[in-house]
This record gives C-alpha cells, sequence and structure tokens, in this order.
C-alpha cells in the first residue's frame, strides 16, 4: 500500500513536469512564467517525494538540479516583476 501511495507521489510529479514542458511546448506558458516555473518546482519536488522510497542516484541528481533551475526561475520572476505602488 505504501509503494502504491509513492507511485502515485511520483506519477503526479511526472504529470506537473511532462505537462509544463508541454505547455511550454504549445505556446500556453512562457518559460518566465509563474506557473510553468511552480509546475517544474513542486513536480521535481514530489519526484524527490517518490525517490525516498525506490532510490535512483541519476534520478536523484536531476531532481535537485531542477529544483534549482526552478528556483532560479521563481527569483528571476519575482526580481523582474515590477513593485506594487505603496499607497
Amino acid at each position: 500500500m505504501i509503494a502504491l501511495l509513492f507511485d502515485i507521489v511520483g506519477m503526479s510529479g511526472t504529470f506537473l513536469v511532462v505537462g509544463s514542458f508541454f505547455l511550454l511546448q504549445l505556446n500556453r506558458v512562457s518559460p518566465k512564467s509563474l506557473v510553468y516555473n511552480m509546475m517544474n518546482l513542486s513536480g521535481a519536488i514530489l519526484l524527490l517525494i517518490s525517490l525516498c522510497y525506490n532510490f535512483n542516484l541519476a534520478s536523484f541528481v536531476i531532481e535537485i538540479f531542477w529544483i534549482a533551475a526552478s528556483l532560479i526561475g521563481l527569483y528571476k520572476y519575482f526580481k523582474d516583476k515590477p513593485a506594487l505602488a505603496k499607497a
């Protein structure tokens, strides 16, 4: 039963990462958008969680890099976003 739970978490992560790539290819999202970067970050985290049950070093390493790239994208998104006018 626990294996099934980790598989569901991992597959959810896979759908988020692959889904964000498909949306990018279909010009539905921008690579600089919040949605794209959040989908990638969430997907990579879920995949990392699933690796806690069935560890694979190569997958672990790529997910760490995927998380880092997503965090860089989010940092740039919020850095480049115009500051809200203070009232």
